[in-house]
C-alpha cells in the first residue's frame, strides 16, 4: 500500500481468493484498504480460482469448485470477475482447462512453467490453447521464463530473444518481484522500472493490468498458432506420487463430498425438516481447494505442511461422513441396529444400475438368511449381494439372500500342485503363482488368455529413485534401468466363496519394508481386486506394479478431468520419450481392436505404458524437502478389469466409479420402512457415453438443483436426463450456475425430463428450479 502511494504507476497482482479471504478475516482494516486500491486499478485481484491449484491431481469437479469459489469471491468483494486464469507455477495442465476457463467466465490463460521442460523446448509464447472439447483460450507464457524477475536489462532483452511468436505479437508480460516465499517487488525494482520505461536498446516497458495486455494482443495479433490438448510438463513427474496419504485423502474427500451433496439434495425433498448444509459444504470445499495448492497436493512441501493438510483433510472426512449419515437417516425412515436388521437400504449415487457384493460390518445372520457369506477374516464382515438401480435407495431383504445367491454362478478357488491358486467366476479365471504374481488371466466368455506366455502381472518392482535436483518433485527416466523385481512372497487362501474368493500375499519389499496384499474376485464382476497394506521404510526408492498383457496398441488411454487423454506406448520421438511417466486418475486402459484391459486404482496418479506393459506407481521415498516423506503405513487398492471391444466400446469409466464409490448401506427394519419413493431420483437414458458426475444445491438458492454431466469417450451424444424431484423449470448454465438457455421439461415415467446434446468431451450443467414450498 505504501509503494502504491509513492509510485502511482505501480500495479500489484495477487492471484488467490484464499489469501484475500485470510486477509479479510484476520486483517479487516488492511482488506478495506486493498479494496480501495482495487477500485483505483493499482491492486489487481486475478486468477479466477480459490488457489493456484495443481492441475494434475484434482478431479474435474474439484477444478469446477476452484473456479466457482474464486470467481464468486472476487465478484462479491471486488465487484468484478477475473478474466485471466493465472497459474504460473504448476506442474502440467489438463486438457480440460480451456473449457473450464471459458465456463468460468474467463477468457485468457497465463503461465510460464513449461519453460522448465527437461527434454523438449515448448515452441510457443503467445498462442491459442485448444482443449479436449475444442474450446480455445488465448494463452501467454512469459518469455522472461520466470515469475521472479528482478527488473534487469538482461532479463528484459531475454524477453525479446525468447519470444517464440514475435512475428505475430511483439508484446509480452514481465512478472517482477520476489515471488517464492513472498515479499513482492522491492523499492529498488520500482526505481529501476521507472528508468527502463523507454531506453534505447531495451524493449519499451510499462505497468499495466494483464487484461490490457491480452485485449491488445487479441485485437492486434495476426495468425496466432494453436496448440491442441494437454500441456504436458516434462519435469516434476514424481509429484504424481509423493505424499501418498495426501493424495488418498484428497480422493476420499472428493468422492465423499459428491455423495453428501447428492444425498442432501434428495433428503431436503423427502424430509421437510432436513436442511441442506450449504455453509458447511462450502467451508469443506474451501478446505479441499486450499490443500490442492500446487505445492501441497503434489507432495513438494516441507514436513510441517503435511501435518496441517492431513489434519484439514481428516476433519473434512469426519464432517462429511457425519453429513452423509444425516442425509441417509432422513432418507431412510427406520434405520435399525445391525444385529436386529431384517434388510439393508443400499444407496447407489451413480446413474447406472449396479449389481455388487456389499461388505457390511457387524451384520448378524438372521434366521432364514443362510445365503449371507461371513468369511472375510481380515474384515469380519458379512457379504450381501445387491442389485440397485441408478441414483436410488433400494431395499435388500436379508431373508431372500440365499435365493439371490443361488441365481449367480459362485466364485471358486482351485489349488494347483505347483502352489498357485486359481480364482474363477462366470467371467474370468485368474491364476496367482506361489509368489503372488498373476500368471494367467482368462476371459472365459471370449476364451481369451490375456497374459502372454512367460509374462506376468502384479509384478512388484523396486527402483532406485535418485533425481538430479529435486527429490520430491522428480522421477528420472534413467531410474527405470535400475529395477529389481520383488520376490519371495507367500500366499494363503482366505475366502472361498460363494460371493467372494480371496487370497492373502505377504512379501518383503526392499531392505526394511513389507506388504500384505489381498487378491479377490467376486461373483458379480470380471474385475480382479488387489487390496494392499504396506509398511514403507525405504530411502530414495520407488515401488511400482507392472502388468503385461497380450494386447498391442500404439496408444494407452488415461482418465483426466471430465474425460480421457491418449498417450503413446512407444518412444519414437523425444516428445514420446518425455512421457515415460504420466498422470492419470481412476484408470488407465490399453485396448486393441476388439479387446482391452484397464488398470483401476483408488488413490494413485502415476502411470507408464511401454509396448504392452502397463505400470502403476505406488510409493516413493524422497528425502527433501520432507525427510520423512511417506515413511510408515499405507493402504491402497488397485484392480484389473478386462473388457470386450475397444475402450470407447467399454464400460471402464463406469467400473472406475464403482471401484472408487462403493454402494452405501444402512441396516433397516423392512417392516417399518418404505423405500419405493426413493427409486431413481435421477436417471440418464440413451447415452452410455455420458456420465452424471455431480448433483448439488445451487449456490444462491439451496432449493434449486444443479446437475453436472460430461461426455467421456470422445463422441457426440443425445441424452435424456430425468428426475423424480419436484421441479418447475430447467436451464442450461455455465459452471458459475448462471442461467442461460431454458430447457423444455417433458413428462417422464417418474417425474420430468430434459433432452440434452453433447459434443465430444463437453461438460454440461443443468439447473432445475424447484417448486415453491407450500
Amino acid at each position: 500500500m505504501d509503494y502504491m502511494e509513492r509510485y502511482p504507476e505501480y500495479k500489484f497482482a495477487a492471484s488467490q481468493a484464499q489469501q484475500f479471504e485470510w486477509m479479510r478475516v484476520l486483517y479487516p482494516v488492511l482488506f478495506e484498504r486493498v479494496k480501495e486500491k482495487v477500485k483505483s486499478g493499482q491492486f489487481i485481484p486475478i486468477g479466477a480460482a480459490w488457489s493456484e491449484f495443481d492441475a494434475n491431481i484434482p478431479s474435474g469437479e474439484s477444478l469446477v469448485r476452484q473456479f466457482l469459489l474464486g470467481q464468486r469471491f472476487f465478484e462479491k468483494h471486488f465487484g468484478e470477475r477475473s478474466k485471466v486464469f493465472w497459474l504460473p507455477d504448476t506442474f502440467g495442465y489438463s486438457s480440460q482447462l480451456p473449457q473450464l476457463v471459458k465456463l468460468a467466465g474467463a477468457e485468457y490463460f497465463f503461465t510460464q512453467k513449461l519453460s522448465w521442460n527437461s527434454i523438449n523446448k515448448f515452441p510457443h509464447t503467445t498462442f491459442y490453447w485448444v482443449g479436449l472439447d475444442g474450446s480455445r483460450v488465448l494463452t501467454h507464457m512469459a518469455p522472461s521464463e520466470t515469475y521472479n524477475a528482478q527488473v534487469t536489462s538482461g532479463q528484459l532483452v531475454d524477453s525479446v530473444k525468447n519470444h517464440k511468436d514475435i512475428a505475430y505479437s511483439n508484446e509480452s508480460l514481465y512478472l517482477y518481484g520476489n515471488g517464492d516465499g513472498g515479499g513482492g517487488p522491492l523499492e529498488a525494482m520500482l526505481e529501476r522500472m521507472r528508468r527502463v520505461e523507454d531506453v534505447d536498446g531495451l524493449p519499451r516497458v510499462k505497468s499495466a493490468h494483464p487484461n490490457e495486455f491480452y485485449e491488445h494482443v487479441k485485437k492486434t495479433a495476426k495468425e496466432l498458432v494453436s496448440w491442441k490438448g494437454e500441456l504436458y510438463f516434462e519435469l516434476h513427474r514424481g509429484t504424481y506420487t509423493s505424499q501418498a496419504l495426501t493424495k488418498k485423502l484428497n480422493r476420499q474427500c472428493e468422492m465423499l463430498l459428491r455423495d453428501v451433496e447428492m444425498l442432501s439434495v434428495v433428503a431436503q425433498t423427502v424430509d421437510p425438516s432436513f436442511v441442506y448444509p450449504a455453509e458447511e459444504l462450502t467451508r469443506m470445499w474451501q478446505q479441499v481447494c486450499l490443500n490442492q495448492f500446487h505445492d501441497v497436493i503434489p507432495g513438494s512441501s516441507i514436513e510441517i505442511v503435511y501435518k496441517d493438510s492431513t489434519a484439514i483433510y481428516e476433519e473434512v472426512v469426519v464432517s462429511a461422513v457425519a453429513l452423509k449419515q444425516q442425509a441417509l437417516s432422513s432418507l431412510v425412515a427406520s434405520p435399525a441396529d445391525a444385529a436386529r436388521a431384517t434388510g439393508l437400504a443400499v444407496v447407489n449415487t451413480t446413474a447406472w444400475p449396479r449389481t455388487e457384493v456389499v461388505a457390511v460390518p457387524g451384520l448378524a445372520q438372521q434366521a432364514g438368511s443362510g445365503g449371507v457369506q461371513q468369511m472375510r477374516k481380515r474384515d469380519d464382515v458379512a457379504l450381501v449381494l445387491a442389485t440397485v438401480p441408478g441414483c436410488s435407495v433400494h431395499a435388500v431383504d436379508l431373508s431372500t439372500q440365499a435365493a439371490a445367491v443361488e441365481q449367480v454362478a459362485p466364485v471358486r478357488v482351485v489349488r494347483e500342485e505347483d502352489g498357485s491358486v486359481v480364482l474363477q467366476n462366470a467371467f474370468v479365471a485368474a491364476r496367482i503363482s506361489a509368489d503372488g504374481r498373476l500368471t494367467s488371466f482368462v476371459d472365459l466368455q471370449k476364451q481369451r488368455e490375456l497374459v502372454p506366455s512367460g509374462a506376468s502381472g502384479n509384478v512388484l518392482e523396486l527402483f532406485d529413485d535418485l533425481p538430479i535436483y529435486w527429490d520430491a518433485w522428480d522421477i528420472e527416466i534413467y531410474s527405470q534401468e535400475k529395477v529389481r523385481p520383488v520376490r519371495g512372497a507367500t500366499i494363503t487362501v482366505v475366502d472361498e466363496g460363494p460371493l467372494v474368493a480371496s487370497i492373502e500375499v505377504e512379501v518383503k519389499v526392499g531392505k526394511a519394508s513389507s506388504m500384505r496384499q489381498w487378491i479377490s474376485l467376486s461373483a458379480s464382476s470380471a474385475r480382479l481386486d488387489f487390496d494392499c497394506d504396506v509398511d514403507w521404510h525405504e530411502n530414495r526408492k520407488c515401488l511400482k506394479v507392472a502388468f503385461t498383457w497380450d494386447i498391442y496398441s500404439d496408444l494407452a488411454t488415461y482418465e483426466t478431468q471430465f474425460g480421457v487423454v491418449q498417450r503413446p506406448t512407444h518412444r519414437n520421438t523425444t516428445w514420446d520419450m518425455a512421457k515415460f511417466e504420466v498422470c492419470g486418475h481412476k484408470f488407465a486402459d490399453l485396448s486393441e481392436y476388439g479387446y482391452g484391459v484397464a488398470v483401476l486404482n483408488d488413490c494413485k496418479y502415476g502411470y507408464s505404458a511401454l509396448a504392452n506393459t502397463m505400470t502403476l506407481t505406488l510409493l516413493r521415498a524422497p528425502k527433501a524437502p520432507d525427510a520423512n516423506c511417506d515413511m510408515g503405513r499405507h493402504s491402497f487398492r488397485y484392480a484389473v478389469y478386462p473388457h470386450a471391444g475397444t475402450f470407447s466400446d467399454s464400460n471402464v469409466v463406469q467400473e472406475a466409479y464403482h471401484f472408487n464409490s462403493a454402494l452405501s448401506h444402512l441396516p433397516v427394519d423392512l417392516s417399518a420402512t418404505n423405500l419405493a419413493a426413493l427409486s431413481s431420483f435421477f436417471a440418464l437414458d440413451n447415452a452410455p457415453n455420458v456420465v452424471l458426475d455431480s448433483v448439488k444445491a445451487a449456490e444462491d438458492d439451496s432449493r434449486d438443483v444443479v446437475v453436472r454431466l460430461y461426455e467421456t469417450y470422445g463422441g457426440h451424444a443425445r441424452a435424456v436426463l430425468s428426475t423424480s424431484l419436484d421441479v418447475v423449470a430447467a436451464h442450461a448454465t455455465n459452471i458459475l450456475e448462471e442461467k442461460d438457455a431454458e430447457l423444455e421439461l417433458q413428462q417422464a415415467a417418474q417425474g420430468q425430463s430434459v433432452a440434452l446434446s453433447f459434443r465430444p468431451f463437453q461438460i454440461v450443467t443443468v439447473r432445475f428450479s424447484a417448486s415453491p414450498r407450500k
